[in-house]
């Protein structure tokens, strides 16, 4: 059984209902709010931020070219989607074990350090000029492995991917503006704001840090627990649980009974399981628009709703895991929504033009819900036609 209440107060949470005219947030401030958002498919990432902020993707793309969001790898060695003024902290908050560990890979991909220091000098060479936000459009993946190629540095058999990787984990690139179908190679000296590294944004203060990420992530992530931040930023739960009185004020916290609904104390939630945090309000608007909450969502493939927990059955059966997660591999089909659950998986078929709603239901689709997913589908806002 899942629990369709707390899948309903975090849809809410999340910004994926409706705001009202003239009240949608921009793309930045649902960015930032949310610390991070899962970025590795990019395709993906544009969509989740879209159907946060009315829908439109010319927002989102815009923002990245103006440099406000870029993509960067600074949590668990993979790529979300940060406001630029953030990653340059949290990448030195959270980044250090994915990069040790991917240092100790090297020697088998036969990179050497001086691969690493001739591959940022051709990275400067490159991308400098390309790199002023609002005017610069960066540099493409494809053009910068064929640069570093040519320069003698092998980027074969994921050597490329590697020293990317690298190069933006310890802060001297990112990816930027929105080129084609992906975010171009852009310095991080001038592309992200002046002073927005630990030292600068913090004093240097790391339980300083990691305070204001509990707070963003409780606030777009809750109700959630100290034990699903621990797993979303691979950050120790003693030290969240040390920063926390830092921001008590700034949230509400509680427990969840079986359905998910949420509760001050865990004896009123019948003993409901580990102490969650969440917005202020939060629980009193969800009363207000629970039968909104319930209505039905198509999800991208890498939404932070499905992949910003560690325990997905609050929205889908442990039967069903398997249709959305196959073979559990990392790589997640897109989700269809409803009353709080994962209903179905969907895609697209047909011609450029001729797209049709694809679905592999889960449970029984009614011919009405399927119709209002048809709309949904209609006006789901792709980066490619």
């Amino acid at each position: 059984m899942t629990q369709r209440h707390l899948a309903g107060a975090r849809i809410l949470a999340q910004g994926l209902l409706d705001p009202g005219p003239g009240q949608a947030p921009t793309p930045t401030e649902v960015t930032r709010v949310f610390g991070a958002h899962q970025g590795q498919d990019v395709a993906g990432v544009m969509a989740s931020l879209a159907l946060r902020t009315g829908g439109e993707l010319d927002p989102v793309l815009g923002a990245f070219d103006r440099g406000e969001i870029v993509r960067g790898y600074p949590m668990r060695g993979t790529v979300f989607a940060v406001a630029a003024d953030t990653l340059a902290w949290l990448t030195q908050l959270c980044a250090a074990g994915p990069i040790r560990a991917a240092t100790k890979r090297r020697p088998a991909l036969g990179l050497e350090d001086a691969h690493v220091v001739r591959a940022e000098e051709v990275l400067e060479d490159v991308a400098a000029e390309h790199s002023t936000p609002g005017a610069g459009r960066g540099v493409l993946r494809a053009e910068l492995l064929e640069t570093w190629q040519r320069a003698g540095i092998p980027t074969d058999r994921g050597r490329g991917y590697h020293l990317l990787t690298h190069l933006i984990s310890t802060g001297t690139a990112a990816y930027g503006p929105w080129r084609g179908n992906e975010t171009a190679v852009v310095l991080a000296r001038t592309w992200l704001p002046a002073g927005s590294d630990l030292e600068g944004s913090f004093n240097g203060e790391e339980e300083a840090a990691i305070a204001e990420l509990a707070r963003r992530y409780f606030t777009s992530h809750g109700p959630a627990s100290v034990r699903d931040l621990a797993w979303w930023s691979k950050l120790p739960m003693g030290r969240i649980r040390s920063a926390l009185p830092q921001i008590e004020e700034h949230l509400e916290t509680g427990f969840a009974d079986t359905d998910g609904r949420l509760h001050r104390d865990a004896a009123t939630a019948r003993g409901g399981g580990e102490q969650m945090w969440w917005r202020p309000g939060l629980a009193e608007e969800y009363a207000r628009r629970e039968k909104e909450a319930m209505r039905e969502l198509l999800l991208p493939g890498f939404d932070e709703l499905v992949l910003g927990y560690p325990d997905r059955l609050y929205l889908l059966d442990e039967a069903h895991h398997q249709a959305l997660v196959p073979g559990r591999n990392g790589v997640f089909k897109r989700a269809a929504v409803r009353r709080g659950q994962v209903v179905a998986t969907w895609g697209r078929t047909g011609s450029a033009g001729r797209r049709r709603l694809e679905l592999q239901e889960l449970v029984s689709v009614s011919d009405a819900q399927r119709r209002r997913l048809e709309k949904l589908f209609a006006a789901f806002p792709y980066t490619v036609a």
